[in-house]
């Protein structure tokens, strides 16, 4: 499985990269582990909402719940989240990102601050 992270380049603009999740034998099941958390959060985003260019406030994950949202990185690359992504948000400098709410139902979001 994978995740996404955003994160600043050199050149002070956004950029998406895969990452891989690394599972672990945890009992009956596997575990990958995304780093110590501060809180958990739910947002929703109403239908057409465009969240202009900003950085990450924090280093954070954020999974997808329903709805879909695009992201644009500085470079013009857009990426559309959906139910089940994962993205780690790490662009905290720079220009940032922007985000636009897709289709006609909210964006709702679990946002999970690391703790480093």
């Amino acid at each position: 499985m994978q995740a996404v992270r955003l994160y600043t380049g050199d050149d002070g603009e956004s950029h998406f990269e895969d990452i891989d999740l690394k599972f672990e034998p945890d009992r009956q099941m596997e575990s990958a582990a995304l780093g110590a958390a501060k809180s958990v959060n739910v947002r929703r985003v109403p239908p057409g909402v465009l969240l202009e260019w900003h950085p990450a406030p924090r280093r954070q994950y954020l999974f997808t719940l329903s709805g879909a949202w695009d992201i644009e990185c500085g470079g013009g690359e857009v990426r559309r989240f959906q139910a089940g992504d994962i993205m780690l948000a790490d662009d905290l400098t720079g220009r940032g990102h922007q985000s636009r709410v897709i289709g006609d139902e909210p964006h709702v979001f679990a946002v999970v601050p690391l703790a480093d």
